[in-house]
């Protein structure tokens, strides 16, 4: 995989980085992780696929966040296909918050793309699910981004997961440090706010929504009901996976995604 790149779109800059021959596939990286997280899947993916991995903004080096809901997000998203010059016959692949993001932007912006892949995302949250998203919202503002790591973790990850992969989650709590904290806050309330589940007849694009078995953040039920508000789409579960199946079970997703766009 090449180095991250950065582009400018509406004035914020956008860093990504770009790889691989054949179909175009856009990765989207969630709340809790940034686009490394994808680095795992890549030689399998760039073997297929010209892979494009997307910082959203606030992580990385693309500039904070100014946005409040998803579909802005969305919007910004459609704005970076036009700046990188991606054809309608890109497919999205989101996990977590970019997951949303995709969902969304499949809604607002489907004739832009072509197969979506939706991996641990609801239509949207129950009450009682949204106040974690406030919580890390008011914490992050009153004391930046290392007041939620320890409960970002336990969203991300199984116990089982965390005892035996110490390195993993060090490492993922070190990328999560550096994300800019008031980006952080909007993007848990804007998942707060979210209710996509009017919406959702409206996506033509073909939708994979996939979802591991062992995730606490987005239960398999939600996920399945996501499935089903969509016309067409297919469910798969990734077995001994929680939130984060791209480091959880990076072979199994690569095989479901190949699977899905063959």
């Amino acid at each position: 995989m090449t180095d991250s790149q950065i582009t400018e779109v509406n004035g914020t800059a956008v860093e990504y980085k770009q790889s691989g021959d054949g179909p175009n596939l856009v990765l989207l990286h969630s709340l809790l992780t940034d686009m490394s997280v994808f680095e795992r899947m890549l030689p399998a993916l760039c073997a297929r696929f010209r892979v494009t991995s997307v910082n959203l903004p606030g992580y990385g080096q693309s500039t904070p966040s100014l946005l409040h809901s998803v579909a802005e997000y969305a919007d910004h998203i459609d704005a970076v296909f036009t700046k990188l010059k991606l054809p309608p016959e890109t497919q999205v692949f989101g996990n977590g918050f970019g997951a949303f993001v995709a969902l969304m932007f499949g809604i607002r912006h489907g004739a832009r793309c072509n197969r979506l892949l939706l991996a641990d995302a609801v239509a949207t949250f129950p009450e009682p699910a949204r106040a974690p998203f406030r919580m890390m919202s008011e914490k992050v503002i009153a004391g930046g981004m290392t007041t939620v790591l320890d409960a970002a973790i336990g969203r991300m990850f199984p116990a089982a997961f965390q005892a035996a992969h110490p390195d993993e989650v060090a490492l993922r709590k070190a990328a999560l440090a550096r994300v800019d904290a008031a980006s952080f806050s909007r993007a848990c309330l804007a998942l707060a706010a979210l209710d996509s589940t009017a919406q959702l007849r409206h996506i033509k694009n073909p939708t994979l929504v996939l979802c591991g078995a062992l995730d606490l953040t987005t239960p398999p039920a939600l996920a399945q009901a996501l499935a089903q508000g969509i016309p067409g789409a297919r469910y798969q579960e990734i077995a001994d996976s929680g939130h984060c199946p791209m480091v959880e079970q990076p072979v199994l997703l690569t095989a479901n995604i190949v699977d899905f766009l063959a």
